[in-house]
């Protein structure tokens, strides 16, 4: 999720001095038309498909591994919390001795 948000923020830094300086060669009307697409096609839609690669790259692990019905699964990083490692579909970070599972957790009323 790092890498996304990384390769994002890069993006941005590099096409915000891009549209600016389309700002003198162009009319206000153009250049905010043309401002709209250039954000939508070089920075939001290239992060929603990392995005969603990421998701269906991770599917069995949050659906199908014990780690991610652990109090110490992060699902938006796929990482063991508890011992700051990703865990896989063959690789368990506490190899199952550290689970504790989510429904474990007492909501305080």
């Amino acid at each position: 999720m790092g890498e996304i948000v990384f390769w994002t923020i890069i993006r941005t830094i590099i096409i915000i001095p891009a549209v600016w300086l389309l700002r003198g060669y162009l009319d206000f009307e153009i250049w905010f038309v043309l401002n709209i697409f250039i954000i939508y096609l070089v920075i939001i839609h290239p992060t929603i498909t990392q995005y969603r690669l990421f998701e269906e790259k991770n599917k069995d692990i949050v659906e199908s591994t014990l780690c991610s019905s652990c109090i110490h699964f992060d699902k938006s990083a796929i990482l063991c919390l508890k011992h700051d490692l990703h865990p896989t579909e063959k690789f368990l970070p506490c190899e199952g001795l550290d689970w504790e599972p989510k429904s474990s957790v007492k909501n305080p009323d």
